[in-house]
């Protein structure tokens, strides 16, 4: 199994909002800006990353019948350890990320890579692929929250985008998040089309 193909699996091929699209909650509620997206996604990849290699190392000592307790209480060690650290080095951005950082536990993409790769693969290529699709997960968000913040804020990072510019507050609100990720699954679905075309 070739680590490369691991890695841009998660970013391309199965990418866990474009193409699985798992993790919805965070995806719509936090993407209202670009920080929040890399603060949700990093976060993400921190418990993906950890959860892998444990659950990878531990698959023949944990009982079939417990598996998805026991990855759970895995994944919540995890995420109790992201949600200290933010909360003690980032307080802002774990301010703004708010109840969706202890949600990361029922995160559907965490479990699926637990069950569907990490209980099956080595050390390495389970560690690669927690890589892999936390990075898809965080440029998944940092697209769709840049996308909202320039055009419902009128800035990017918190920096003004261009003076004069109007912004169209809907785009930061619930319904902009919608629009937001069913025109961007749009243009991937029609650009995917025509490369499988030729």
């Amino acid at each position: 199994m070739k680590l490369s193909k691991v890695f841009i699996n998660g970013i391309l091929n199965e990418n866990p909002t474009f193409r699985l699209v798992l993790g919805m909650c965070p995806t719509l509620a936090l993407t209202t800006a670009a920080i929040n997206g890399i603060g949700m996604g990093l976060a993400t990849t921190f418990v993906l990353v950890g959860s892998n290699l444990v659950i990878c190392l531990l698959k023949d000592f944990i009982p079939s019948k417990v598996r998805i307790p026991a990855y759970v209480v895995i994944i919540a060690t995890f995420v109790t350890i992201v949600d200290m650290i933010m909360q003690a080095f980032v307080p802002a951005l774990y301010e703004s990320l708010g109840i969706y950082i202890p949600l990361i536990v029922v995160n559907c993409i965490i479990l699926a890579r637990a069950e569907s790769f990490a209980s099956k693969n080595s050390v390495l290529p389970s560690i690669v692929d927690g890589l892999g699709m936390g990075a898809g997960f965080t440029l998944a968000l940092l697209l769709l929250g840049s996308i909202r913040e320039i055009l419902g804020a009128g800035t990017w990072f918190g920096m003004p985008v261009a003076p004069g510019f109007s912004p169209a507050v809907i785009m930061i609100l619930p319904p902009g998040g919608f629009i937001t990720l069913g025109l961007v699954l749009g243009l991937l679905n029609k650009l995917t089309g025509k490369t499988e075309q030729l």
